[in-house]
């Protein structure tokens, strides 16, 4: 079995399934930098490792779950002549969970834009462990489509779990500096908040069998992120030119 990891075949498959966790994982990537944006300053690289902790064991926990994944996938029942899954109603109740807490981040980050994070989250502890709670139950939700490709695509277990292993690793280090670039610029929250309620409608439209290809969401993300970038270089200029005339 072991063997079997170090051919052409199996290491092409671990490339390509690392990469494909890395890509499906940047939702993922920015609901924790928000949510751990929200606890005091001596918290966050905690959470950060513990969301990404519990990202990595819930998708190879659903992966040692194959036979169960698979019955995911058979109607339950059917509404409006749609056949609707164990599957669909996990993507539908966690699109409706994302587009609540992204609403609610967003009305937060408005009305509270002035408050200390640890005002916000009340008592630390419980902020902590409330924040890692709503991280577990988006893991499932957005492990849950990584996971049914990884079965599609490779049918070595060792390979599957390796991966997600990978990737993880990958979030690990690259979630600090993610993080810290949102909390820096509110623009950029906001638009992020605004990406994970498009995720939101698009797990809610995949549960319902309407398929919404998330190279589209991506796509609409990236020109987004890049027109941002550009007036965030503006606005740096502008002000480093004022105070260059004020001196």
């Amino acid at each position: 079995m072991i063997e079997s990891l170090f051919t052409f075949e199996a290491l092409v498959a671990l490339a390509t399934l690392t990469a494909l966790e890395i890509v499906l994982g940047i939702d993922n990537i920015i609901f924790i930098a928000i949510l751990v944006s929200r606890l005091p300053a001596h918290q966050r690289d905690k959470g950060r490792v513990f969301g990404l902790a519990l990202a990595m064991i819930t998708r190879i926990l659903l992966l040692l779950s194959l036979f169960w994944i698979m019955k995911l996938t058979t109607p339950l029942f059917t509404l409006f002549s749609q056949d609707i899954s164990g599957r669909d109603l996990i993507l539908i109740f966690g699109g409706l969970f994302l587009l609540a807490k992204s609403t609610m981040e967003i009305h937060n980050d408005i009305e509270n834009d002035k408050q200390e994070p640890s005002a916000i989250t009340g008592s630390n502890k419980r902020g902590f462990f409330n924040i890692l709670i709503q991280i577990a139950i988006l893991d499932i939700v957005f492990s849950l489509d990584s996971v049914i490709t990884a079965v599609g695509m490779a049918n070595n277990i060792i390979i599957m779990v390796v991966a997600v292993m990978l990737a993880v690793g990958v979030m690990m280090f690259a979630s600090k500096s993610i993080s810290e670039f949102i909390e820096k610029n509110p623009t950029i929250k906001i638009l992020a908040l605004s990406f994970l309620i498009l995720v939101g409608v698009t797990l809610i439209a995949e549960g319902l069998n309407f398929h919404i290809s998330k190279a589209y969401v991506y796509f609409a993300m990236a020109f987004s992120l890049a027109v941002e970038s550009i007036n965030i270089y503006s606005r740096k200029k502008r002000t480093k030119k004022i105070k260059l005339k004020s001196e």
